[in-house]
């Protein structure tokens, strides 16, 4: 076998792996969106849209002056000691 055929060969191999590897990863997406629909037309995402119409954990709450002051107590406290 010449260079020439050698080289042939590994372009034809890596074109197919990489033809193979895009099939793969094309038909991956198209399941996870048939899946998404899927799941969305069950209506078994509700929760999602339930946790969505929620405010945001800590949303509205402010910290109070002892939290701060602990806070700045212990940093203050931690940069002594360095």
């Amino acid at each position: 076998m010449t260079i020439v055929e050698m080289l042939e060969q590994s372009v034809i191999l890596t074109v197919l792996g990489m033809a193979i590897v895009f099939a793969f990863l094309w038909l991956m997406i198209v399941c996870v969106s048939l899946t998404g629909k899927l799941i969305h037309a069950l209506g078994w995402d509700k929760d999602l849209e339930a946790q969505k119409k929620e405010a945001p954990r800590g949303a509205g709450k402010t910290v109070t002056p002892e939290v701060t002051a602990a806070i700045t107590a212990a940093v203050t406290e931690y940069r002594e000691r360095k």
